[in-house]
């Protein structure tokens, strides 16, 4: 597996500790659909909270959350409107962004509540 994809998995499996440690109730994780993933689907509260993590070994060239594209966001509310029909989920949507910034053996975690809205097309 390549060296990115292990940061990855990694940076994935930190989110995953710090939501849980927050409250948050996983219920999947890299779901798939078309070929892409949702990350990380949990409830918090009354939402259904879908969580896009970006992780790098280094935030000097850009921030990991900048690296949430319109139209990775577009596959975002796509894939998450397909699994709100399939699960029957009754609950409102937000988008999560968590950013996991390795430095030498540390990570540091930010996590953006309603990062964004679906766009309108």
């Amino acid at each position: 597996m390549a060296k990115h994809n292990d940061l990855g998995n990694l940076g994935e499996n930190i989110a995953a500790k710090y939501l849980l440690k927050k409250g948050y109730q996983i219920v999947d994780r890299n779901w798939i659909y078309q070929k892409k993933e949702l990350d990380i689907v949990a409830f918090k509260d009354d939402f259904l909270v879908v969580v896009e993590v970006k992780s790098r070994s280094t935030d000097y060239f850009e921030h990991p959350a900048d690296a949430v594209t319109l139209s990775k966001i577009k596959f975002l509310v796509k894939a998450t409107q397909a699994y709100v029909d399939l699960k029957e989920i009754e609950k409102e949507v937000r988008f999560d962004v968590i950013s996991v910034i390795k430095k030498d053996d540390k990570f540091t975690i930010e996590h953006i509540e309603n990062a964004f809205i679906a766009p309108i097309d």
